[in-house]
């Protein structure tokens, strides 16, 4: 496992326009589809009937909200920021899913920071993500994610 990159709350600004850093690789099994499908209600076939989709596509997929919510995950992964005392998700911007991530791939997070602006108290940083396949030149999702981080 890789060591996140570690900033200091007070330097958050020296990220602006830097590429963060990538996440470990986290295999999507089916075990991990069918919870979120229980979890959020959304049984299409395309995501846990293994034999349909194999069959008709060439195996079952992952949800696209499945790939987003892995971002708390693997975003530790990525960046540990010291000197605070919460980091709370404000929300994401222009969330695309690009490609398929098919059951048993392999995806990592991809982040640059786009900007740290001062917000309720705290900093408010927006990061470009984008969720890797492995093998795959298209990312499986890109999106601007949000924070706010309080000293």
């Amino acid at each position: 496992m890789s060591e996140p990159r570690i900033v200091d709350y007070a330097d958050l600004e020296s990220l602006v326009g830097e590429d963060v850093g990538v996440s470990d690789w986290v295999t999507i099994d089916q075990d991990r589809v069918n919870l979120f499908a229980d979890a959020t209600g959304d049984h299409q076939w395309i995501h846990i009937d293994v034999e349909r989709a194999t069959k008709e596509m060439g195996g079952p997929i992952a949800h696209g909200f499945l790939t987003l919510s892995l971002l708390p995950m693997l975003s530790p992964m990525v960046l540990k920021v010291t000197g605070t005392s919460r980091s709370i998700n404000y929300g994401s911007n222009k969330v695309r899913f690009t490609n398929m991530v098919k059951v048993g791939s392999r995806i990592r997070l991809h982040q640059k920071c786009l900007s740290i602006e001062p917000k309720s108290g705290g900093k408010q940083m927006i990061n470009e993500v984008k969720i890797e396949i492995e093998g795959e030149e298209r990312p499986a999702m890109v999106a601007e994610n949000i924070s706010l981080i309080f000293s």
